[in-house]
């Protein structure tokens, strides 16, 4: 069974072709280390192409050092109301980058402090919530979320600090989202997630985000690295202007 693309919310205008429907169940996949990750089935092409070898960088140091100059009065504030509302303002978490590589992805804290190790009893105590958490990764009504940090996420201004993972090269500003190590043996095509930067805001985000399975997510992945291109990088940036303003994250 297949899920066109056009039945998602199309913002970019780009026809990615038929998609599979969402699972009621994660499909999990055995995946290779990424030395073998290379002779994926899957041809990328436009990874090897100028633009994602420099260009992409460039726009990335363009635009999110102008991002980084208008974004930090609002840091700023935010952070303050955050310390205000239950102390530390800032939260970082290992995510898989470029290649495989580790990095520290820095974001305003929305949760309680802990979260992490507090996740685990959250699911143990709600077969309903670890039947969304296979299925997405996420979780609608997250008990750990505190009532400010709920606001940042339905805006999204909890990814701000992001910017500066893109400085550093660790992200970019369109891209796959960032993936937790633990996550990629349930990725359907590594090799589109491992041959880029994960981005701040990317496909998934502007067409099906919060609305569908793990696997849907890597198959946006997959189209997105098989049509990158500069000019489909600003329509996704464009498009999540918009995502914002509705304020449909969680």
């Amino acid at each position: 069974m297949t899920l066109h693309y056009r039945a998602l919310p199309d913002p970019t205008g780009v026809v990615l072709g038929p998609l599979p429907a969402t699972a009621t169940a994660p499909i999990v996949v055995p995946v290779p280390v990424w030395s073998d990750l290379r002779l994926a089935p899957v041809p990328l092409p436009a990874l090897h192409g100028g633009y994602a070898r420099l260009g992409k960088r460039l726009l990335d140091l363009a635009l999110g050092g102008l991002a980084a100059f208008l974004a930090a009065p609002v840091l700023l504030v935010l952070a303050l109301a955050l310390w205000i509302e239950s102390g530390n303002p800032f939260y970082t978490q290992e995510r898989l980058g470029l290649n495989g590589r580790r990095f520290r992805m820095f974001k305003l804290r929305t949760m309680v402090h802990h979260a992490d190790s507090k996740l685990a009893a959250c699911l143990e105590a709600d077969p309903e919530l670890r039947r969304e958490w296979d299925l997405t990764q996420k979780l609608k009504r997250d008990p750990r979320i505190t009532p400010l940090g709920r606001l940042l996420r339905k805006t999204s201004l909890d990814e701000l600090p992001q910017v500066l993972n893109v400085l550093k090269g660790d992200m970019s500003l369109v891209g796959p989202r960032p993936m937790l190590p633990e996550q990629l043996p349930l990725y359907q095509h590594p090799g589109a997630y491992l041959g880029l930067r994960p981005g701040i805001t990317g496909l998934w985000q502007v067409t099906a985000r919060n609305e569908t399975s793990f696997a849907l997510r890597a198959a946006l992945d997959l189209r997105y690295a098989q049509r990158l291109t500069f000019g489909f990088d600003l329509r996704i940036i464009v498009a999540t202007v918009g995502s914002v303003c509705h304020a449909t994250g969680y």
